[in-house]
């Protein structure tokens, strides 16, 4: 049986989103707490669009009603080595 991922950076598949909406979490936020989806290094990018259209598949609701979570800095994920550059001096 073939998965469709639905979160590649959390590796959540359209299963996962299934499961948890019938076991009633039925927003975007709700989802995003227990399933981590948005909280990869896309922050969201490619999967709230998708898992959106699921829960508007799954609820009726229509995706303009479908609350979405606000998107947190960085809006663009930034490497942990511009963060924590070896060109720092230490202090001794």
């Amino acid at each position: 049986m073939k998965r469709s991922i639905v979160c590649r950076c959390e590796d959540i598949a359209e299963e996962d989103v299934l499961q948890a909406i019938e076991e009633g979490y039925t927003d975007i936020e709700e989802l995003r707490k227990k399933l981590r989806i948005g909280m990869g290094p896309c922050q969201g990018r490619v999967c709230l669009p998708l898992v959106a259209k699921i829960l508007e598949k799954k609820t009726g609701e229509k995706v303009a009603q479908i609350p979405t979570p606000t998107v947190r800095p960085p809006l663009v994920p930034v490497p942990l080595g511009t963060l924590a550059s070896e060109d720092d001096e230490q202090e001794s």
